[in-house]
C-alpha cells in the first residue's frame, strides 16, 4: 500500500516501497546495458531501506534489480526479424499508426522516412530497408537509440527504417480514432487542425509541416517559447479531462464509486486512443491510482511513492524508456512538482494563491528539466515562464473542449468555432514568444551534470528548510564557475568536418575566429540539413556566433543549409565567390542574409583573415573570369597555423586545383566528395598530405571514386570518411 499523506511520523515506513523497488529496477536495466554504475542505484535502494529501519526491504531492491535486468534482456536480446532484408528494395503492407508501420509477418515494426501523408490505418508503402543510424553529428538525432527505446517486453522494437518511402495504397482512418480525429478537425483550418491533433492525440506529424513564415516553423516556435510540452500528452491532459468529468459527476450527485471509478476506467480507454508514450503512460498510471484510491475511500496518496510506482510499471514494461528524453523530462518535471507547495509558501503571502501556485510549478518544472533540455536541444527559452502563464488558461479550456469535440465526431463543427479561437490564441502565444532570443547551450558534460545535481540538492534543502538561501546561492555560483571556466581557459582549436550526408559542412575554430564553410543540403528532398543537423551541431559544440560563413559555390549539397544557419545563429559576414544570378539555392541564402542583416562579401584570391597564430587565405576564385560550371567557381581556402596547413576546396576540379598553388598540406579536405574529376596524381605530388578527409554520404554518383582512393593509397595518404566515421574532429596546432 502507498502511505497516506499526512500520516504521523514513524520510526520506520517513511519511504514508500515503490521508491526502493524502482531504484533496484533502474539499476538492473543499466547493468544489462553495460552501465556499471547501475549497481550504485541498486545499492542506493538497499541503503534507503536500511535508513528507513526496514532492512527486509533491501531484498526488494535486489529483486527489482533482477526484474529490471531480465526485462531489459528480453528487449535487447530479441532477434531482428528484418535483418535478411536490410539493403533491399521492398514493398510492405501493415498498420500505420502515424509513427511506425507494424507488420504481421514477420511480426515487426518499421520506421518510415519520409513519413507518408496517410492517416493511421492499413497502408502499402515501398522503399529500401536500412539499419537505423546512430548519432552522426554533435547534438544530432540518435535514431538507433531512439528506436531501441520504443520497444517493450510485449511490443516489438522497431529495427529498421524504410527510406525513400513511397505511399502505394492507403485507406481512410476508421473506427473510434477516425471518428475522434474528425471531431478534432471539423471546420478548422489546416494549422488549427494540426494543433488540435497534437494537443489532443499527441500526433505532431501535421504540425511539423506548418510554418508561420519561411524559416520559422510552428514547432520551432513552440520550442523557443518553452511550450513544446503542450504538444506532448502528459499529466496536464489527464488532469484537465478527468477534472471536468469528476466535476460533472459530482454536480449530478454521483456517489464516490461512480464519481471517481468511471473516470478511472475511461483513462484506460484514453490511453488506448492516443497510444503509448512515456509521458501519457506515466500520467494515466498516476491518475488511475489516485482515482481508484478516492473511489474506495483511501484518500490522497503520497506523491513521491505514486511517482515511483508509475516509474516502476513503465520501466518494467518498457525498460529502455529509461533512455528516452520524453521519459526523463516527464518524471523530472513531476518530481519537481511534489515540491511546488513548499515553493509557493516561499513567495509573498500577499500574492494570490493561484499565481503563487502557477509560478512555483512552472519554475520548478523548468529548473528540474533544465539539463536535459539544454543538452538535448542546445538552447534554453528565456520567456518560458510568461509564455506558460499565458498558455495555461487557454489550455485549461482547450483540452477538455477539444476532447468533447473528438467525442462528437463530424458533428463538432459548432464547438470548433470556440476551439478554433482558442487554438489561434495558443498559436499567437507561441509565435510571439518564439521570436524572443533563446540562451544557446552546448553539450552538458558529466562535470556539468554533477554541478547541476549539487545545485539542485542545495535548492531542495532550502525548500525543506535545512539550509539558508545565501548558502544555496553560493553553491550555485561556485558550481557555475567550475563548469564555465575550463572552456574560457582552454578554448577549442580544431576543425570539425560535420557529417551532413552527401554534402559539405566544415567548422573551423581558433580563439577569436569561428568560421563555417558550407552547411550541406539535400538534393531532391525537403529535409532541412541546416536546421536539423548543422544548427544542432553548432549548439552542441557551444558555438554561439559565427564570425564568417562561407558559401563555396551554388550547389545544393554545399550551401542549401546555410539559409537555416543564418536565421538561427548570429553571423558576422557571409563570404561568396560568384554572385550567380537566378540560382534559387544561392538566392535563398542571400535572402536569409538580407533578412538577418548579415553583410555579404564577394571574396577573391588573396583575401585573408587571421587570429591566434592562424591565417585563413582565399586562393580561388581570381574573379576576373567565370566558368559556366559552378564547380570551377568554388571558393578554395587554405588554413595555416604554426607551420601546419590544410585546405578546403569546395568542388574545385582538376586541373584548377593544380593552378591555385597550395604547396604542402598536412591535411587535405578532398574536393568534390572524392570525385574522379578531383585529387589528381600531380596534385598529390604537389601537396604531399599525410591525411585526407572525404565528406560524403549515400549517393548515386559513385563518390568516393575508386581511382581517387587508389591514388590516395599509392601516395601513402590515410583516408578519413564521414560516411564511415560520422563527424570528424581534427586538432589545429
Amino acid at each position: 500500500m502507498l502511505p497516506a499523506s499526512g500520516a504521523p511520523p514513524r520510526a520506520s515506513g517513511r519511504v514508500a516501497w515503490p521508491v526502493i523497488a524502482v531504484l533496484g529496477v533502474i539499476g538492473g536495466v543499466q547493468l544489462d546495458l553495460g552501465v556499471w554504475w547501475g549497481a550504485l542505484s541498486v545499492l542506493g535502494g538497499a541503503l534507503l531501506a536500511m535508513w528507513d529501519a526496514r532492512p527486509a526491504l533491501a531484498l526488494l531492491a535486489l529483486a527489482g534489480a533482477a526484474a529490471g535486468f531480465g526485462s531489459a534482456h528480453v528487449v535487447t536480446s530479441r532477434p531482428d526479424p528484418l535483418r535478411p532484408w536490410l539493403g533491399a528494395q521492398v514493398t510492405l503492407d501493415g498498420q500505420w499508426d502515424g509513427q511506425f508501420l507494424t507488420l504481421s509477418d514477420p511480426r515487426a515494426r518499421v520506421a518510415v522516412a519520409p513519413r507518408p501523408l496517410a492517416r493511421p490505418g492499413h497502408i502499402r508503402v515501398s522503399g529500401r530497408l536500412i539499419a537505423p543510424e546512430g548519432r552522426r553529428t554533435p547534438g544530432g538525432f540518435d535514431q538507433a537509440a531512439w528506436l531501441r527505446a520504443q520497444g517493450g517486453v510485449f511490443l516489438p522494437t522497431p529495427t529498421a527504417v524504410l527510406v525513400g518511402a513511397r505511399l502505394r495504397q492507403s485507406g481512410r482512418e476508421g473506427g473510434v480514432r477516425g471518428w475522434f480525429r474528425q471531431g478534432l478537425t471539423a471546420g478548422l483550418g489546416p494549422r488549427e487542425a494540426a494543433l488540435m491533433q497534437a494537443v489532443e492525440l499527441g500526433d505532431r506529424s501535421d504540425i511539423g509541416r506548418e510554418d508561420f513564415a519561411e524559416g520559422y516553423a510552428v514547432r520551432d516556435a513552440f520550442n523557443r517559447a518553452g511550450l513544446a510540452h503542450l504538444m506532448a500528452l502528459s499529466g496536464q491532459n489527464v488532469a484537465l479531462i478527468t477534472g471536468v468529468l469528476v466535476w460533472l459527476l459530482a454536480w449530478r450527485g454521483a456517489p464516490p464509486g461512480w464519481r471517481y471509478g468511471l473516470p478511472a476506467a475511461l483513462l484506460l480507454g484514453y490511453l488506448w486512443l492516443v497510444g503509448l508514450s512515456p509521458s501519457i503512460t506515466r500520467a494515466v498510471i498516476m491518475g488511475f491510482v489516485v482515482l481508484i484510491a478516492l473511489a474506495v475511500g483511501r484518500g490522497r496518496v503520497d506523491p513521491t511513492g505514486l511517482t515511483a510506482l508509475a516509474a516502476l510499471v513503465c520501466v518494467l514494461l518498457f525498460p529502455l524508456w529509461l533512455l528516452d528524453i520524453g521519459f526523463q523530462l516527464s518524471f523530472l518535471a513531476v518530481l519537481a512538482l511534489t515540491l511546488a507547495g513548499r515553493a509557493a509558501d516561499r513567495l509573498p503571502a500577499t500574492w494570490p494563491h493561484g499565481l503563487r501556485a502557477a509560478l512555483s510549478a512552472t519554475v520548478l518544472a523548468e529548473l528540474a528539466t533544465l539539463p536535459v533540455i539544454a543538452g538535448t536541444f542546445g538552447q534554453l527559452p528565456l520567456v518560458g515562464l510568461p509564455a506558460n502563464l499565458l498558455a495555461a488558461p487557454i489550455m485549461a479550456v482547450l483540452v477538455p473542449a477539444g476532447f468533447v469535440a473528438g467525442l462528437l465526431g463530424p458533428a463538432a463543427a459548432p464547438l470548433n468555432l470556440l476551439n478554433g479561437v482558442l487554438a489561434d490564441a495558443l498559436l499567437w502565444v507561441a509565435r510571439t514568444a518564439g521570436q524572443f532570443p533563446v540562451l544557446p547551450w552546448g553539450t552538458v558534460s558529466p562535470a556539468g551534470m554533477i554541478a547541476y545535481a549539487v545545485s539542485a540538492l542545495a535548492g531542495v534543502l532550502w525548500l525543506l528548510g535545512r539550509v539558508r538561501l545565501p548558502a544555496v546561492l553560493g553553491t550555485v555560483l561556485v558550481c557555475a564557475l567550475m563548469t564555465a571556466l575550463p572552456a574560457r581557459l582552454h578554448p577549442p582549436r580544431d576543425i570539425v568536418f560535420l557529417d551532413v550526408g552527401q554534402g559539405d559542412g566544415t567548422l573551423i575554430r581558433v580563439p577569436g575566429l569561428t568560421i563555417l564553410v558550407d552547411a550541406g543540403g539535400s538534393v531532391g528532398s525537403d529535409y532541412d540539413v541546416g536546421g536539423k543537423a548543422v544548427v544542432p551541431a553548432l549548439r552542441a559544440l557551444g558555438v554561439r556566433t559565427l564570425d564568417v560563413a562561407v558559401a563555396t559555390h551554388a550547389d545544393t549539397d554545399h550551401i542549401e543549409g546555410l539559409a537555416s544557419v543564418l536565421r538561427a545563429v548570429p553571423v558576422g559576414e557571409l563570404w561568396i565567390g560568384q554572385r550567380k544570378v537566378g540560382d534559387p539555392v544561392l538566392d535563398a541564402v542571400l535572402a536569409a542574409a538580407r533578412e538577418r542583416r548579415v553583410p555579404v562579401r564577394e571574396v577573391r584570391r588573396g583575401d585573408r583573415v587571421s587570429a591566434s597564430d592562424a591565417t585563413l587565405t582565399v586562393l580561388w576564385p581570381p574573379g576576373n573570369v567565370w566558368s559556366t560550371a559552378d564547380n570551377d567557381n568554388s571558393v578554395a581556402i587554405k588554413l595555416e597555423s604554426r607551420g601546419w596547413s590544410t585546405a578546403i576546396l569546395g568542388d574545385l576540379p582538376d586541373p584548377a586545383e593544380d593552378m591555385i598553388g597550395l604547396g604542402h598540406l598536412d591535411l587535405l579536405k578532398t574536393a568534390h566528395h572524392g570525385s574522379r574529376f578531383s585529387t589528381g596524381a600531380a596534385f598529390l605530388v604537389q601537396t604531399t598530405p599525410k591525411d585526407a578527409v572525404i565528406s560524403v554520404g549515400r549517393n548515386t554518383y559513385g563518390h568516393p571514386n575508386p581511382d581517387v582512393l587508389n591514388r590516395l593509397a599509392a601516395a601513402g595518404v590515410k583516408v578519413w570518411r564521414t560516411d564511415q566515421m560520422g563527424t570528424i574532429t581534427w586538432p589545429i596546432p
